[in-house]
């Protein structure tokens, strides 16, 4: 089995060093970008994982970011982290799909445990993918002798 990839996007450098450092002690493979341009630039295979997300970055916010994923076929769960959520800001990221919402500065406990959840949808979100993927080839299949 895989690890997962924790991608970490924040532009505080230390905040990014603290996160690889409990992250790393916890088991995963981490991978950190400074802004959400940089991840939206980045290669990714199909790797479990998730996104731990500020939202407040120069350039697009993390709820920008939040958007841009939405659109991709195998989209990782997001959690945010932010030393600046207000309630609206935290229904936003919810309704459109976050995990969870923490703030900062969160216990390490707290954060794995979201992490654990956040993977665990991951999984389930996998799986109805692949069972979808083979109700397609088999109708296919199907459609494909008759012509």
């Amino acid at each position: 089995m895989e690890r997962p990839i924790i991608h970490v996007v924040d532009d505080d450098e230390s905040f990014q060093l603290a996160m690889s450092q409990l992250l790393r002690a916890a088991g995963y493979d981490v991978r950190s970008y400074a802004s959400a341009g940089e991840f939206l630039v980045a290669e990714f295979d199909e790797t479990p994982g998730c996104i731990l997300l500020d939202i407040c970055m120069p350039g697009p916010n993390g709820l920008e970011l939040q958007r841009a994923l939405a659109v991709r076929t195998t989209p990782l769960p997001i959690i945010f982290l932010s030393g600046y959520g207000d309630i609206p800001t935290t229904v936003r990221a919810i309704k459109a799909g976050a995990v969870d919402f923490l703030t900062k500065p969160v216990k390490g406990e707290v954060l794995l445990r979201s992490i654990q959840m956040a993977l665990a949808d991951e999984g389930k979100g996998r799986d109805v993918r692949e069972q979808l993927r083979k109700w397609c080839a088999g109708y296919e299949s199907l459609t494909s002798r008759e012509r």
